[in-house]
């Protein structure tokens, strides 16, 4: 068996032809070599459109990690944002607590003890509510004050809303009190007699005289020195016509030796309404208004009471 292979050849066109002999083994590496590379350049071109797609599958996956990123990121924003404004809604909520202590300080009025009164609650801090913070467990802890702090914020409204209610109604119960004492002048004019003891002009003797004697021409407006209801509204024995106002919590006004009667008994009157004109009737020894203030039963200094 022949090992090498005779190769003819001409090196131009007018040039004889040439032979020479190429081994056999040197073809078959040739051969080979020639398979390897179409191998190789094949399976080259296999892994780099096998790259080229999965890089561009990676880009779209990075694409898209990015964007789930920002919507994370976006997110923890907004829930530290919550926190935030949570934590200024607390801050009203403690701040009408305060105004309510205010209001009850200043208008003498006590809680009850039905009253749940104030709820302390804790506050987020300020460390967590940085919207650069990473995105770690500190979001979760985040979030899971934040749902306490809710509860406990729905608390302190709900209790401060029962204690502003029952305070509502005490300033009312208070604004009926106070419009309800006598603390204005009944009548302009000059005290012709005082509370308590004096010679009495009648029989010389020292006997206790239980109001004031305000003196002016007759016919001047008489009225009333607090809201309340015309309990009497007549004539009586020595004070002539008389006027009684009955002003609730145990508080009693009298108007005496009047010369007109303007109001009826049961009628409601305010503060500063006419009820009757000065006179000079019943036992009296000139035209004035007798005027007495009485709490419980008992008559007491009516300018104890008058504040303007």
């Amino acid at each position: 068996m022949k090992k090498q292979i005779k190769v003819w050849y001409h090196t131009g066109p007018n040039s004889d032809i040439r032979e020479f002999l190429l081994p056999k083994s040197l073809l078959w590496f040739m051969g080979l070599m020639f398979l390897c590379s179409i191998c190789a350049v094949s399976w080259i071109s296999y892994d780099y459109f096998q790259l080229k797609h999965t890089a561009y599958d990676n880009v779209g996956l990075t694409d898209k990690l990015e964007l789930k990123n920002q919507l994370i990121q976006d997110q923890h924003r907004q829930i530290q944002k919550f926190a935030a404004d949570l934590e200024a809604l607390k801050s009203n909520v403690i701040a009408l607590t305060d105004l309510g202590e205010k209001v009850r300080l200043i208008a003498d009025i006590k809680k009850t003890g039905d009253q749940s009164g104030f709820i302390g609650i804790g506050g987020i801090p300020m460390s967590e509510l940085d919207p650069d913070l990473p995105l770690d467990s500190r979001h979760s802890r985040l979030i899971r004050e934040m749902h306490s702090q809710v509860n406990q914020t729905h608390a302190l409204v709900k209790s401060e809303k029962t204690d502003f209610n029952a305070l509502i109604e005490q300033l009312k119960h208070k604004k009926n009190m106070l419009a309800s004492i006598p603390s204005i002048w009944p009548v302009k004019g000059c005290v012709t007699s005082k509370f308590g003891y004096r010679t009495s002009p009648f029989t010389g003797r020292q006997t206790f005289h239980s109001g004031l004697d305000i003196a002016n021409k007759i016919g001047t407006k008489v009225i009333a020195t607090a809201n309340g209801t015309i309990s009497y509204a007549a004539r009586k024995m020595h004070f002539g016509n008389l006027v009684v106002i009955d002003h609730g919590y145990g508080k009693t006004t009298k108007y005496g030796h009047l010369s007109k009667i303007l109001v009826t008994k049961g009628q409601t009157v305010k503060r500063g309404e006419v009820i009757a004109l000065l006179g000079n009737s019943g036992k009296s020894t000139g035209p004035h208004v007798h005027y007495e203030v009485v709490v419980n039963g008992i008559p007491l200094n009516p300018l104890k009471y008058i504040l303007n």
